[in-house]
């Protein structure tokens, strides 16, 4: 099958795709391709992510670390490793993914395996670019716990609930950190660099942390 990558900040989809088509189209991306990958039961859709997308994606992957660095809690990020459910015929890529309560579960094994391990407890989707495929349905089929999600200029923590992701107040995996309190940082990021971000997001959870 003939693949045409869409351009940056684009995509393109794919409809009546196999799942060994799938897998396939995998393989032959890796190592060449920038694009993240949505598949659900038949319908593949690859994305591009512009600078902006991927800028806000790292930033918020960044300000994980911190967290958990500055918390001392143990985490693994596997950034945009493939997720997938062949059982389900279901696979995403999100922008940032991360381990934090399954982390000593998942902290032998090389490979994941989601139908052997546990799925990660974060991921990062930044939605710039428009989409065809809901990412949401599909990590809420995998079991992903919690989602951040950025879109038309906001951040949304959403966590998982018995038929669809739950817009909640706080998130779950890191308890009473509300997304204002990232996306004041974010609405910054044409004025200073990621740098200077993160290392605010870490003098703001020292003090934090320093007032109880």
């Amino acid at each position: 099958m003939r693949i045409t990558l869409p351009h940056a900040g684009e995509s393109s989809v794919l409809d009546g795709v196999s799942w060994a088509e799938f897998l396939t189209i995998l393989d032959d991306l890796e190592g060449r391709s920038r694009s993240r990958v949505a598949y659900d039961r038949g319908r593949l859709e690859l994305v591009s992510p512009s600078k902006p997308h991927e800028r806000i994606g790292r930033l918020l992957g960044r300000f994980v670390e911190v967290l958990t660095e500055e918390l001392g809690i143990d985490a693994e990020s596997i950034k945009a490793t493939t997720l997938l459910r062949a059982d389900l015929r279901r696979g995403a890529e999100a922008d940032e993914c991360f381990y934090i309560a399954n982390e000593p579960l998942v902290r032998q094994f090389d490979d994941l395996d989601l139908a052997r391990d546990p799925p990660p407890d974060l991921t990062i989707e930044v939605d710039i670019t428009r989409r065809s495929v809901n990412r949401l349905t599909i990590y809420h089929a995998l079991g992903i716990p919690e989602v951040w999600r950025y879109q038309n200029g906001k951040l949304e923590f959403l966590v998982l609930g018995d038929d669809e992701y739950v817009r909640a107040t706080t998130s779950r995996a890191f308890r009473g950190l509300r997304p204002d309190e990232l996306l004041r940082l974010v609405e910054l990021l044409h004025e200073h660099s990621d740098t200077e971000l993160a290392r605010r997001f870490r003098a703001w959870v020292r003090r934090e942390r320093a007032n109880g």
